[in-house]
């Protein structure tokens, strides 16, 4: 499988990332290369790279990307801490970006007294393992998920979870293509997700080369769909998870969570370990993120409004444990009240 976000290893010290720049999809398909922490801020700021798992391996990438431009720093140690933080800044909600950049700041904690291109090497080292270990742990989530999937299933899916918003395979796509791997006649329904249009742009680009069964609907009809029975359960990811179970996702996700409640419709959050905070207890302690009007406003490089409205552009919300069926993680599915044991003697 083609990574979407990989380190490219030019030499035990030195090296680069390279991610599939997500804006220009469908449009366009290209990589960048990413050599500066500077570089890899924006890339997590404008979603060149997106995708809870994918922007935490661009987390640990950027602390190497740190921790080379630092290399012959006598504080190279609290340098490479502060930009750390300054990546970590760049989105607040994806709770993967903060897990995997603590993971490489504890790696240099546990060797501080090394020296620094020691340090370099073992955080490359580290960041391509967490590269390889996020594609088994999506394996493993699209193989717990694939056992609540009916025979013939229309799955509802929103934003995009699939492998272009982890290194590959994916969360709750990676549900659907490991279902799809056992029954050819499953289908998709796609939200477009406004006001990137991630569903639009990206799920469907991902399922249709793929050559799964996919249809694009409006992020309003999803219920005249449920109603008319068309939707046979609803899967979605998640960005952050509280310890209760409420799970922020893309914006949208919890008004297609009240309509799959109603329509009594199964609705479930595949997301690996790594998106459940332990240190938050419910969602209501879960930072959404604020994003420009311009998302919004502006269609195709034109205005669809006038200048002259206010715009509020949260890229999250949050649903509640209660609407939620189960949570599909590597080591199961859990009901959103046990999703706690994961954290017991672990």
């Amino acid at each position: 499988m083609e990574k979407t976000i990989e380190w490219i290893k030019t030499s035990d010290t030195t090296g680069y990332s390279r991610m599939i720049d997500q804006t220009i999809i469908p449009y366009e398909y290209k990589k960048v290369d990413i050599k500066t922490v500077s570089d890899m801020y924006d890339a997590i700021k404008t979603m060149i790279v997106r995708g809870a798992p994918a922007i935490g391996i661009a987390g640990a990438h950027g602390v190497v990307l740190s921790a080379i431009e630092n290399a012959e720093e006598s504080d190279f140690i609290e340098k490479v801490k502060k930009q750390a933080q300054y990546i970590n800044s760049s989105r607040p909600t994806a709770v993967n970006l903060n897990w995997a950049i603590q993971k490489q700041l504890d790696l240099i904690e546990e060797n501080k007294e090394k020296e620094n291109k020691e340090i370099i090497k073992l955080l490359t080292e580290n960041a391509i393992k967490m590269e390889d270990e996020d594609i088994e742990i999506n394996k493993k989530i699209g193989e717990y998920g694939a056992t609540i999937i009916p025979k013939g299933a229309t799955i509802q899916t929103h934003c995009n979870a699939g492998a272009l918003a982890t290194v590959a395979w994916g969360t709750a796509l990676g549900v659907v293509r490991s279902a799809y791997e056992k029954d050819k006649t499953i289908k998709v329904f796609a939200d477009e997700t406004r006001p990137r249009g991630q569903g639009a742009r990206l799920t469907t680009y991902e399922l249709t080369r793929d050559g799964i069964d996919t249809t694009l609907i409006t992020d309003g009809m999803g219920a005249h769909f449920m109603k008319k029975g068309m939707i046979d359960v609803v899967i979605t990811g998640a960005d952050r998870i509280a310890l209760n179970g409420d799970s922020a996702n893309k914006i949208g996700t919890y008004m297609l969570a009240i309509a799959a409640k109603y329509h009594n419709i199964p609705f479930y959050i595949a997301a690996p370990k790594s998106t459940i905070d332990s240190s938050i207890k419910t969602g209501d302690e879960i930072v959404i993120e604020l994003r420009n009007k311009e998302e919004v406003t502006i269609v195709n490089d034109k205005p669809i409004c006038t200048d002259k409205v206010n715009v509020i552009n949260p890229s999250f919300d949050v649903t509640p444990a209660e609407l939620i069926t189960g949570i599909i993680t590597e080591y199961g599915i859990f009901k959103p009240d046990e999703i706690y044991k994961l954290f017991e003697d672990k």
